[in-house]
């Protein structure tokens, strides 16, 4: 059992209580998930610089900082244990440079919209540990993790990006997700953990190269084996599916300024007009989109 909260902005007024708006959402979502937390927040491109997500995890931020120098210009802002880093290099070349010279931090997402935070304990505290509150934009998901199979990690949280601006979180379980992660790495795809949501993430990412977004959901009801309702992030916006049996919940709610979806309405209930809402259940093998 896992949570999932998402929210896309029609009215851009809003903006600036993006953060605030999806921090509760997290919180209340945290007796689903109180094992790690993550959330992928989405900004308006300003320039033609990439944005790369970090966990330098034990190293040293001086360090790091001293030594990513030394392989290209970059600007740098630290969040936690977290390191945004801004540059005009491309993903080709800087995931490269982080491959080989920097095993002991783990890259979490890349693109020039998107900006990822994950970690380990109580939703609450993540929150307030990368001050979510404070966070601006234009859209955004996050996740509450109850481990099942596989380590309550960094790397075992959501949300997970396997490709540009792209993002998944996922409730449910992947029976076929070795196979399926077998063929993907024949593709070139990689992967940095054993969990399955990252291999549905890669297999959407994969995909996007021949296909749009919704034909690429479409398909993953009938390649993705289990239970599972996704919200996949992109910068654009984000679309939801839950698989045709169902069984994992999810709830919309819908106003003229905002869409929202959680696991439970309770994610949402603080969220402004949402007694006014749209609100009703994605049907199972419908894929919902904003924004895309």
């Amino acid at each position: 059992m896992c949570g999932i909260v998402g929210i896309y902005l029609k009215n851009e007024k809003l903006k600036n209580s993006l953060g605030s708006l999806l921090s509760k959402m997290l919180i209340n979502m945290g007796s689903r998930g109180p094992d790690s937390a993550g959330f992928a927040i989405y900004k308006k491109e300003e320039d033609d610089k990439f944005k790369y997500s970090i966990c330098i995890n034990k190293l040293n931020f001086d360090d790091f900082k001293k030594k990513i120098h030394e392989y290209t210009e970059v600007e740098l802002e630290k969040n936690s244990d977290h390191v945004i880093l801004k540059t005009s290099t491309k993903p080709s070349e800087m995931l490269n440079i982080l491959k080989k010279h920097f095993k002991d931090v783990a890259l979490v997402g890349y693109g020039k919209s998107i900006e990822i935070f994950k970690q380990v304990g109580d939703p609450s505290e993540v929150v307030k540990k990368f001050k979510l509150d404070d966070y601006s934009g234009s859209h955004a998901i996050g996740h509450t993790r109850m481990a099942t199979e596989s380590a309550i990690t960094t790397d075992g949280s959501h949300p997970y990006s396997t490709g540009e601006d792209e993002c998944l979180v996922h409730n449910g379980s992947l029976s076929n997700h070795n196979n399926l992660r077998r063929k993907l790495k024949k593709d070139g795809v990689n992967f940095d953990s054993e969990n399955d949501t990252e291999v549905a993430a890669g297999y959407i990412s994969n995909n996007l190269s021949k296909k749009n977004l919704k034909e690429t959901l479409k398909d993953s009801l009938k390649d993705l084996d289990g239970f599972y309702t996704f919200i996949t992030g992109t910068k654009n916006g984000f679309a939801v599916l839950r698989d045709e049996i169902a069984c994992k919940p999810a709830v919309i709610a819908e106003t003229d300024d905002y869409v929202a979806i959680a696991s439970e309405f309770q994610a949402m209930a603080h969220l402004p007009e949402v007694n006014n809402a749209k609100i009703f259940e994605p049907e199972p093998g419908v894929v919902y989109s904003w924004g895309n």
